[in-house]
């Protein structure tokens, strides 16, 4: 991702996220965003965590939609962005500019979760090791981390990855990568979750059938839960795929 890249995105987003496969997928954002916001809660759960009690810090927040329609089952909700001009449509939940796209703008041990929600796709495959470290620095010692990304194993996904202008530098990543990075981290990952299999019509009537397909890596996108220290062979109370 290039310096300043999104600030010249954050005036027109929703019409360079527009895609016509995306498009009959889902009528409008609501449903990605309401999706992501179900499966954190979940996965949270899952660990034996009650977001009520929890600190959260959105790293790559962008316009602070995820916090905004999450805030209200977490504790306290914080985000930061590299990009102000995204950050200014954020209100009214916490943000902060990341001036450093290396270095994150808190203390250690601020949060209890970490997320960065398709993030990772756009930063240098040599830069993130260092970007989740310092999600880690931000971490209580038994603090959580939850990444979410497109699945590049999805045609579709790859297909709108492809020609959506505000992913023309986007390197994807599979989840089982990502699992690597938590490790090199010591970041032990607990569960991994597949989702968006199923469009916004038949997610309605039949969304059990895309939860029990979680573990197949068909969803357009993923979501891998990590734990700061703790046991190389963590309990995980959800479904660990």
């Amino acid at each position: 991702m290039k310096k300043g890249e999104f600030d010249d995105y954050a005036s027109d987003y929703d019409a360079m996220l527009d895609d016509p496969v995306r498009r009959r997928f889902a009528r409008d954002n609501a449903f990605f965003v309401t999706r992501k916001v179900e499966v954190i809660l979940e996965m949270l759960r899952g660990a034996g965590r009650d977001p009520r009690r929890l600190r959260w810090l959105d790293v790559g927040c962008g316009r602070g939609e995820l916090l905004k329609a999450a805030r209200a089952h977490f504790r306290d909700v914080r985000g930061c962005d590299v990009s102000t001009a995204m950050l200014a449509h954020a209100a009214p939940v916490t943000v902060v500019a990341q001036p450093d796209p290396s270095r994150l703008p808190f203390s250690g041990g601020e949060f209890d979760v970490v997320t960065a929600v398709c993030v990772f796709h756009h930063v240098e495959p040599q830069a993130r090791p260092a970007l989740l470290a310092e999600m880690r620095r931000v971490l209580t010692a038994d603090g959580l981390v939850l990444l979410i990304e497109h699945n590049p194993l999805n045609p579709a996904t790859r297909l709108i990855v492809s020609r959506t202008p505000i992913d023309r530098h986007a390197q994807l990543l599979s989840a089982r990568r990502v699992r690597g990075l938590f490790r090199r981290e010591q970041i032990v990952p607990l569960a991994s979750e597949h989702f968006l299999l199923l469009p916004q019509s038949l997610y309605r009537r039949v969304g059990a059938l895309e939860r029990l397909l979680s573990a197949v890596p068909l969803g357009g996108q993923y979501a891998v839960l990590g734990r700061v220290g703790g046991s190389s062979r963590p309990q995980y109370g959800g479904r660990q795929v």
